[in-house]
Order: structure tokens, then C-alpha cells, then sequence
């Protein structure tokens, strides 16, 4: 369970940039909400430098079911990157642009006139580019108008495949650590979620701990492949008996496979592809990180049509429909020749190269990533606390900016060891990063 940093935290305003991240971490893992007596008893206080509105220091308002999430610790950390002047190396989104083939479709789309609600469940150009795409990595043939779904990125297809084939009370279990929208939809959507953790060096799947925890009570199990944040990838025989033990339980598997073009060890496998899952399989994916166009938000849940059918009523009520223009790119980007992910691989396996070796330098424990763009190393050997300590330390005295990875964990002591550091970046910020800690970063 995730636990309160103190038993009456302040509460964070939208406005404000938090200056000690241990605070801030602590109340990403609260589960109340409390004003000081003092504050809710202040009145309205203006000066030259600022005025406060009593608005600000009204008590917060959450259903039970999300008040124990906050401000997620990737928008923190951009802000601390911000104030401190840090490489941010954390939150992971390029500061390259994409492909001008598909920033020039955009435009077009828009100049033609491409402007409205597009159909809900998506473009009919994007929906078969979707399938093509698909039949070419998994060889799975599937109807673009009944099993495609376009959404507002791959979180809406998260929450979507959540809120609308999850009842409350259903048991889903989670691999940890894991992408953090994960356990916030699944509060929405009512389900008990029991947890799996993967552990370094190879953080590989613990297959006897998951065959004594999936059971006929099992609603459904969530895969994250290339995982984020450790850059693990699911092997076939992890996949295999995955599988077998859900076609045994009659479980769904809901698969988030946004980093599928990233994979460099080894090729990924999609879960929907293996004998018998493609009925019982939500395989979602997105635009953003393969063509560098995380703003975008187009997403998409491919599903048989009777599991489409709950995320599609989801996805009604959710978004309705996603920005049409760049629909119509996003459907020129999946048309792309293979050369494309070619040089996509070459050029991240580059910057991959430039981190990896960069930290051992430094002095980290560097554990292995066969896909994404995260490095997860553990940070013990330099003598600070826990991982909020060490990005705290590192932002503020070292000027760089790494991801704490115990809020992605039901128990944040399972990641106070392990900070994650993203390679999303030119080949010079990555090499100026290394260089600062290198340079002010000692061992203790």
C-alpha cells in the first residue's frame, strides 16, 4: 500500500513549484487531504509581491477513490528540472522533434479542411493503417471497422480497456513496477489489484509466485512490454506460460505495447499473437514514442469486437473522439517503410550507448534494458537515504534530473534502491549530463 508521507500534508496549490521533493514524493503517496487549522483560518492577505485569494485556501475536494493520487511525480520533476536548471532526464519525452513527413501530412489534413469531430472510434484511414501495421508485426489479420478503437493516446486506451471491461470488486493483477495511470484507473474502475514485483538484476517474472496468485477469481492481467520503467522485456517463455495460465482462468490480458519499436536485445512478441489469446487480449499502442510526437496523443486499442465493445463505451464517454487532423498524420506515420524503424533503432541504440556507459562511469550498478528508452541503476553505492533522497541530492547539487521509482510501486520500499534515467534525448544533452555527474557527483 502506498503510505502517507505525514499524517496532515499540505496540500500542493496548482500554482506552486514544490522545493523539497521529499514532500512532494510524500504526497504523491498520501491518501489524505488535510488543511493546518492555521490555514483554513486565514483570511485574505495582500502585499505588493502577491495576493492570495481565498479561493487558494479552500480545502481540496477528491472522491475517495483518487485521493490518494496527486500531481504525477513525472509533471514534479519537470518542474523541479525548471527551477533548478537541470538536464531532465526524467520524464521521458524527446527534445528532438519528429519526422517532417508526418508534421507535413498534419498541416495538410488541416489545410484540407479536416477540422471537425472525427468518427468516435476513429478515422477509417487511421483505423486500416492501424491494422496493416498490426498484420505486418504479428501476421494477425483484423477488421478495422469492429476490433480497432482510436483514442486520446495510450493512457485514454488504458483507462478506456479499465473502466470499461473492469466491475467493481474484479481482481486484476500487476506486474510492479509500473506505469502509474495503471493504478489510478483501476481505482476508478473499483478493482482489487494484487501485485506481482519483478526485481533486478533482470527484474524476469517470479512464474511460481504468479501461478499461486492467478486464480478462477481473476478478472485480468496486466503486461507492460518493453516494460517502463526498467526496460525489461517479456521473454517467450514468460509469455508462454502467462497464457496458459489465463486460457486455464479464463483471464483477460490488457497489453500496453507503446514501446514495441524500441526493443534492442531481443524482438518483442505481442501477447495477442500466441495460440489462443487474440479473444482474450486488449493490445494497446500509440504514436507518440515511435515518431517522437508524444503532444499529439493519438492512441489506439485493438481488441475482438466482443471486448471493443466495453472499451468503445468507455471511450464514448471519455473523449468521444480524438483530434482529427492529426489522425490523419498519425495514419501517413504508420505507412512508413521499414527503413524507418531501422534508423530509429540505430540512432536510440546510439544514445542508449552514450548513457549507459556514461553511468557505469560515473560509478552506478547499471541493470540490463532490452527495450524502451529507460535505464534503471541502482544508487546505493553514493550514500544517500532512499531514491527521493538521491534525486533530490542530484537535481539540486548536481543539476540533473532522474526518476525515483518507488511511486511505482504498491510498496515504495521495494524501489528506494533504483532511480530511472531516460536516453530520449540529443546525443549532447545526454553527453552534458554525464559530464555533471561525473563531475559533481561523488561516491560516499
Amino acid at each position: 500500500m502506498l503510505r502517507p508521507h505525514s499524517s496532515r500534508p499540505a496540500l500542493l496549490l496548482p500554482h506552486t513549484v514544490p522545493l523539497n521533493l521529499s514532500k512532494t514524493v510524500g504526497l504523491l503517496r498520501s491518501r489524505t487531504i488535510t488543511f493546518p487549522a492555521t490555514m483554513a483560518a486565514m483570511s485574505t492577505v495582500s502585499t505588493q509581491k502577491e495576493a492570495v485569494s481565498t479561493q487558494d485556501l479552500l480545502p481540496v475536494q477528491v472522491a475517495k477513490r483518487l485521493e490518494k493520487f496527486r500531481t504525477t511525480i513525472f509533471t514534479q520533476m519537470s518542474m523541479l528540472a525548471i527551477k533548478h536548471g537541470a538536464i531532465n532526464l526524467g520524464q521521458g519525452f524527446p527534445n528532438f522533434d519528429g519526422p517532417e513527413f508526418v508534421k507535413e501530412a498534419a498541416i495538410e489534413a488541416i489545410k484540407s479542411g479536416k477540422n471537425q469531430y472525427a468518427r468516435g472510434y476513429g478515422v477509417p484511414d487511421l483505423n486500416s493503417a492501424v491494422v496493416a501495421r498490426f498484420q505486418k508485426d504479428t501476421g494477425l489479420v483484423v477488421d478495422p471497422e469492429k476490433e480497432v478503437t482510436v483514442t486520446s493516446g495510450c493512457t485514454e486506451a488504458i483507462a478506456a480497456t479499465m473502466l470499461g471491461l473492469i466491475n467493481p470488486g474484479d481482481e486484476v493483477i500487476l506486474f510492479a513496477p509500473f506505469y502509474d495511470s495503471y493504478e489510478a484507473t483501476l481505482s476508478m474502475a473499483g478493482a482489487n489489484v494484487k501485485c506481482i514485483t519483478l526485481r533486478p538484476p533482470d527484474f524476469s517474472v517470479p512464474l511460481e509466485e504468479l501461478k499461486s496468485t492467478i486464480s478462477k477469481n481473476t478478472r485480468a492481467i496486466l503486461i507492460n512490454t518493453p516494460h517502463n520503467p526498467t526496460g525489461k522485456m517479456f521473454t517467450r517463455e514468460e509469455l508462454n506460460t502467462i497464457a496458459s495460465l489465463c486460457i486455464e482462468n479464463d483471464v483477460l490480458v490488457f497489453t500496453d505495447e507503446v514501446y514495441d519499436k524500441l526493443s534492442f536485445e531481443m524482438d518483442h512478441i505481442s501477447m495477442a499473437s500466441l495460440p489462443g489469446m487474440y479473444d482474450r487480449t486488449v493490445t494497446m499502442n500509440s504514436l507518440g514514442k515511435t515518431f517522437s510526437l508524444t503532444g499529439w496523443k493519438i492512441g489506439w486499442a485493438i481488441a475482438p469486437p466482443h471486448l471493443t465493445w466495453g472499451v468503445r463505451q468507455a471511450h464514448s464517454f471519455l473523449t468521444f473522439a480524438t483530434s482529427t487532423p492529426m489522425q490523419y498524420a498519425a495514419a501517413a506515420a504508420l505507412r512508413a517503410p521499414e527503413s524507418y524503424y531501422e534508423e530509429l533503432k540505430r540512432d536510440y541504440s546510439a544514445k542508449k550507448a552514450i548513457l549507459v556507459e556514461g553511468l557505469k562511469a560515473v560509478g552506478f550498478k547499471v541493470y540490463p534494458s532490452s527495450g524502451t528508452y529507460f535505464v534503471v541503476v541502482d544508487h546505493t553505492r553514493f550514500g544517500l537515504e532512499n531514491d527521493v533522497a538521491f534525486c533530490e541530492y542530484l537535481i539540486k547539487e548536481v543539476g540533473v534530473v532522474a526518476i525515483p521509482t518507488s511511486v511505482f510501486y504498491l510498496n515504495p520500499e521495494d524501489g528506494k534502491n533504483l532511480v530511472r534515467f531516460t536516453f530520449c534525448k540529443d546525443e549532447g544533452t545526454l553527453r552534458s549530463a554525464v559530464e555533471r555527474m561525473k563531475e559533481k557527483l561523488s561516491r560516499r
